[in-house]
């Protein structure tokens, strides 16, 4: 008997070893795959130029993975040391906390949720379970914790003054965001709670409709709702900032007819140079940029449609043209379960293609953190 049950033990943690331990590793490298392709070559002048440029990315989903962020891994796109091999002086981490199953760009409920198994699978506490909100609130835990064990590499960037101390310090500097703001759970109080935790940047929408409003891929095409009114009048009043990366076209548009502080897209693509469902108008993208906004060209084949660098730096210099060089940035959406044609540590490759369109050194520049930059030191909170 003793012997039958230490057998049944031994399946058991077995199984629990491949459930909790190789499955998700495997879905997180077969979702977030780097696009296989021979070293890319950079020129003397590209890697001189690139070395001086604070590279700046607006969106990367990697709190969503179970691996350690403060070393390099060998899947997905992103961690601190392949984010600083590639330059990377700011990324924006964002929290995913919620996927319909059958996932697409056209027409999504919010009636499942894979995450329900994937934070169980990954061994997330159990109050994430069958909590949006506190998969929302681990997830900044989670940049808690990077910057207590690697202080002098990462700063949990909550303010301008957080942003100028990780600069001048040379560590990365990371702000937290949330994609889709269904975390609040109809609940402006959690408004808050999650800026005490550190969130700067809150997204609207996701891939469904929420309490506050229709998503680009959901099934309303709604505007704002009053929840949503007064879910982004409470976030603006405490110094975040919007990200209408996910939103309706309608909802876009209601915001900018409600407030002056200006938005973000933090990834997407020009729906004039990349026709698909993922993309919003080329006159909605101006009418954000014009009131002070910044757009994040992604790095997959549904933002850009040609997810090489040099697709990608097309994608970038048709935003220049069309929105003005000054509000157009990265926002690759790396560990996005999207395929990508670099990792965080080959930033360069964008560099060297935008030089090889003919690219000037101050566009390069801008567009490649410089704008992000000035952009979040004018936007977060002072301290």
């Amino acid at each position: 008997m003793k012997k039958i049950g230490l057998a049944i033990i031994v399946i058991l943690l077995a199984a629990a070893s491949i459930f909790f331990g190789v499955l998700p590793q495997r879905f997180d490298r077969n979702a977030n795959v780097v696009i296989p392709h021979d070293p890319y070559v950079i020129s003397e002048e590209a890697q001189s130029l690139h070395d001086t440029i604070p590279v700046a990315d607006l969106h990367s989903d990697m709190l969503l993975w179970r691996r350690n962020p403060a070393k390099k891994n060998a899947r997905g796109h992103t961690d601190v040391p392949r984010l600083r091999e590639g330059g990377v002086a700011l990324q924006v981490f964002t929290a995913v906390t919620k996927s319909p199953s059958g996932l697409n760009y056209d027409e999504n409920d919010a009636s499942t949720d894979d995450l329900n198994l994937l934070t169980f699978a990954q061994l997330w506490p159990r109050r994430t379970w069958n909590s949006i909100y506190e998969r929302a609130a681990y997830q900044a835990e989670r940049l808690q914790k990077l910057e207590k064990t690697a202080p002098d590499e990462f700063v949990f960037v909550k303010s301008a003054s957080d942003l100028n101390k990780a600069l001048d310090r040379g560590a990365l500097a990371g702000i937290y965001g949330i994609e889709g703001a269904h975390p609040l759970e109809v609940e402006l109080e959690n408004i808050d709670r999650l800026y005490d935790q550190g969130l700067r940047i809150m997204g609207l929408q996701h891939f469904f409709d929420n309490a506050l409003g229709g998503s680009l891929h959901g099934k309303s095409g709604a505007g704002l709702t009053e929840f949503g009114k007064a879910a982004v009048d409470r976030a603006v009043a405490k110094g975040m900032i919007i990200d209408l990366a996910h939103s309706s076209e309608q909802v876009a548009w209601d915001v900018l007819a409600r407030i002056d502080e200006p938005v973000i897209v933090s990834h997407t693509g020009m729906k004039g140079h990349c026709d698909t469902a993922r993309n919003i108008p080329d006159d909605l993208m101006k009418a954000i940029a014009d009131a002070g906004g910044l757009v994040g060209i992604g790095f997959w084949d549904a933002a850009v449609c040609d997810p090489s660098p040099e697709g990608i730096a097309d994608a970038l210099l048709y935003a220049v043209e069309h929105l003005g060089v000054d509000h157009v940035a990265l926002g690759s959406d790396f560990d996005g379960t999207v395929t990508t044609p670099i990792d965080g540590s080959e930033m360069a490759a964008l560099t060297q293609a935008l030089l090889d369109k003919g690219a000037d050194a101050a566009t390069i520049r801008a567009v490649m953190g410089e704008n992000a930059i000035r952009f979040f030191r004018e936007n977060l909170p002072a301290r």
